[in-house]
């Protein structure tokens, strides 16, 4: 039977699980480890095993929303399911298509799961283990070209963004049992391992049979900075007078940080100093940079 959801003001006895009402945490439930009443909005949840929410007076514990059923004797079987979702900018669609393999379970056409249709296509996915070597894992992602279907699909991106072969594009790998695909009798869309979430970096071949791409983690990907932003040691990059900034006092400075007498000559040195003279010398600065860095990728 599906979990039921969360909800305010509610008594809960020790043992009880619910899952979120509003924003699904994927992957996990909660279960009630020091009884009591929900509050009257819901609570932020924890997104790591083992720890706990603090609710009214109820101490929430999260827990796999698959543990009990693979840890059986007899678990049910793990049914894998995999979506390749197009980007507008390099694909020309944002269409996302299903795909489950059929070779976990007794299943011989499509499967339903969260009321999204998955069609049975031959796919082989390796490749998805993480090691203790530093690097992440670099799955390879191996699905049937029978009839073309697939090169008809690169085709279609290679006319809006010549040589791309899906590269960008978003897989993501969702497991779940059996028993809990639509239709079934234990049929619950909230249960499931986490979701693992790749990208196409590479066709690796294309033939008649088979086209083999190589998945990448969004941190792996050719031309990503982590963070996003370039760390500049002295060069602030807020807009002057922006939100970021929150700068709309009275007072005017030139870019060489000496005195302007109208809002026209009023401009930011950009500089920790220039800063300072806007929210004084101890105030607290929305400096919109690295002070204590050098400028690095």
């Amino acid at each position: 039977m599906a979990v039921a959801a969360w909800a305010q003001n509610t008594a809960y006895s020790l043992g009880d699980i619910r899952r979120p009402s509003l924003i699904p945490v994927d992957g996990l439930f909660f279960k009630v480890t020091t009884a009591g009443t929900s509050g009257g909005t819901e609570p932020v949840w924890t997104r790591n095993i083992g720890e706990t929410t603090a609710d009214g007076t109820v101490v929430w514990t999260a827990i796999s929303s698959v543990y009990e059923d693979v840890s059986t004797l007899a678990p049910n079987t793990i049914i894998e399911l995999f979506e390749l979702q197009l980007k507008n900018d390099l694909h020309g669609s944002t269409d996302t298509y299903r795909w489950h393999n059929g070779c976990n379970a007794n299943v011989s056409g499509n499967i339903t799961f969260a009321s999204q249709a998955y069609t049975r296509q031959p796919i082989e996915a390796n490749g998805f283990t993480y090691s203790a070597k530093g690097t992440l894992p670099r799955p390879t992602l191996t699905i049937g070209n029978t009839g073309g279907v697939m090169t008809t699909l690169l085709l279609l991106v290679n006319d809006e963004t010549i040589g791309n072969d899906l590269g960008g594009a978003k897989v993501s790998r969702i497991r779940t049992l059996k028993k809990f695909l639509d239709g079934e009798s234990g049929a619950d869309p909230h249960a499931r391992f986490p979701t693992e979430v790749w990208y196409v970096d590479r066709k690796a071949s294309e033939n008649r049979n088979v086209v083999v791409f190589e998945l990448a983690s969004e941190f792996d990907l050719p031309n990503t900075l982590v963070p996003r932003r370039q760390l500049i040691g002295n060069v602030c990059q807020w807009a002057y007078r922006s939100s970021e900034c929150s700068y709309t006092g009275s007072n005017y400075w030139k870019a060489d940080d000496t005195t302007a007498s109208s809002l026209a000559e009023d401009k930011c040195g950009k500089r920790v100093s220039s800063c300072k003279l806007r929210f004084g010398a101890n105030g607290e600065l929305p400096f919109g940079s690295f002070p204590t860095a050098g400028r690095t990728q």
